[in-house]
């Protein structure tokens, strides 16, 4: 069955003054990726790219060829995560905005607004915390100088759209102070522009333990995940003025394999005691219970992810997957389909996390272990 896949894409595969002020002179991701080594036996680590090699994201034949994988693939589109910090503040965007500047590669592509602090903690474990730049939200004012600086990326022709409108996709809603205020200031503008509105889309878990205060921000309280059901998540969210919801369903399937108190208390324990072994999960049991009931709903637009082992940047504290391969992520991908089905072919779409985290050990690029297999498990299942 054809579907929209949606890869989200990550910018940081070049330097930057603040990864090299914190990290060191030429820090990218390829620098947590390079010396991850294996936990325990058979864990796959270190992770080598294969075609495109360790890359940077300055060089256009790298974006190129990157587009051109994902064509071949029946990737849609990539979503770029962009940081906006307040006040014109903004960081990886030089890989973006030169995509957009060129007209290449001519391949569709959206943004997803990453709206959360950056401190060393962001991408390496172990390290004193320290804010690198601080996520502000500022108001009226610069609302509209956010929107004027993305302005040309959003009248591109290549820019993806939902019912005609830019699909503009939010990382954190709970955390966003003033969301209605933005959403609607956005609104106000695309029509004055000529964009005929926007469609924004929520990232969101499809269960989920805090509580979001009135004006945004996380409150003191917490409360039962409900496995069963993920309406009120979702209609919580939605009432926020968003248009639809891309749900993940990792935490959700964990609890139920795991227990969602045991899961607790397993994570609190390897956060404070490193010599623990290894929290390992399994990939096809855990992608067996990934989609909510509620994913099925016409706005709700589901995440299939190529596995998740995060140690290059965090060490083991968020577990690992395994058994992860080719064939388990092809059938994962058809359990997907199921979902999405009985949508509108408009709506059918899968957001795909992710095209190149590749120190989160969720990425489809070629690598020298699997060579094309995720990528091929795509092309065997949505083109």
């Amino acid at each position: 069955m054809k579907a929209r896949v949606i890869a989200y894409y990550l910018p940081q595969f070049h330097p930057i003054p603040e990864n090299d002020k914190y990290w060191g002179k030429g820090f990218t991701e390829w620098t947590n990726v390079a010396k991850a080594r294996p936990l325990f036996r058979g864990h796959y680590q270190p992770r080598i790219p294969a075609d495109l090699g360790f890359y940077d994201l300055r060089m256009p034949e790298v974006r190129e060829a990157q587009a051109e994988l994902a064509r071949e693939a029946g990737i849609e589109g990539f979503c770029y995560w962009h940081y906006w910090f307040g006040n014109g503040k903004r960081l990886l965007e030089r890989p973006f905005n030169e995509v957009v500047a060129s007209g290449k590669p001519d391949f569709p592509f959206c943004l997803a607004w990453a709206n959360h602090d950056w401190t060393t903690k962001t991408w390496e474990k172990g390290v004193k915390d320290g804010m690198i730049a601080e996520q502000l939200y500022l108001g009226k004012e610069d609302y509209r100088l956010h929107f004027n600086t993305l302005l040309p990326a959003f009248k591109d022709h290549r820019y993806i759209r939902i019912d005609g409108k830019p699909l503009f996709v939010i990382y954190d809603p709970y955390r966003f102070v003033h969301l209605e205020d933005f959403i609607a200031e956005w609104r106000k503008l695309a029509n004055e522009n000529g964009l005929t509105d926007f469609y924004f889309v929520a990232m969101c878990n499809s269960t989920n333990t805090v509580v979001r205060k009135p004006e945004g921000g996380i409150g003191s309280g917490r409360v039962q995940p409900d496995l069963k059901s993920s309406a009120k998540v979702y209609n919580d969210i939605l009432s926020l003025g968003f248009d639809g919801i891309n749900s993940f369903g990792k935490s959700r399937a964990e609890m139920i394999v795991s227990g969602k108190y045991r899961r607790a208390i397993k994570y609190k324990l390897h956060e404070r005691f490193s010599f623990l072994p290894t929290l390992k999960y399994d990939f096809p049991e855990i992608v067996k219970h990934l989609f909510a009931p509620e994913d099925t709903w016409e706005n709700i637009y589901p995440t299939i992810f190529s596995g998740w082992d995060r140690t290059p940047r965090t060490g083991d504290q968020e577990g690992v997957y395994v058994n992860v391969t080719p064939d388990n992520f092809q059938k994962h991908i058809s359990q997907a389909l199921k979902i999405i089905e009985n949508k509108p072919e408009e709506h059918r779409i899968l957001f795909l996390r992710s095209w190149n985290e590749w120190a989160e050990g969720n990425y489809v690029e070629p690598d020298l272990r699997y060579g094309h297999g995720f990528l091929d498990a795509l092309k065997n299942t949505i083109k």
